[in-house]
């Protein structure tokens, strides 16, 4: 079974910084192009940043220059680290992967603050 666990969310002012986790178990990480997606109340989830198993990157336009998704295939973590963060930014964050289906984690809550 694929588990993916994310952390890191939190309260932050406008401007601040957090860095996200996701773990995974259950699938050869090091492989598989993985996914941070978020989702704030009343709006589709949306993609925010993708990296291959070569480790190249996308990015979508509404975080680029401020988010850098990275991943660590040994520990089979992938990170977002989130700079200049600003009210909008504000949703649940969520880890995936598109394997047979799409998995996903519970999510952990981004909130900033103006």
């Amino acid at each position: 079974q694929v588990y993916l666990v994310e952390s890191g969310g939190g309260l932050v002012q406008a401007g601040g910084s957090l860095r996200l986790s996701c773990k995974a178990s259950g699938l050869n990480f090091g492989i598989n192009t993985m996914n941070w997606y978020r989702q704030a109340p009343g709006k589709e989830r949306e993609l925010v940043a993708q990296i291959t198993s070569d480790h190249t990157t996308n990015y979508a336009d509404f975080v680029k220059g401020r988010f850098t998704i990275s991943r660590d295939n040994v520990r089979r973590t992938l990170y977002l680290q989130m700079n200049s963060l600003k009210p909008e930014d504000t949703a649940m964050y969520l880890c995936n992967v598109q394997l047979s289906r799409n998995f996903w984690g519970q999510g952990t809550q981004v909130t900033v603050s103006s």
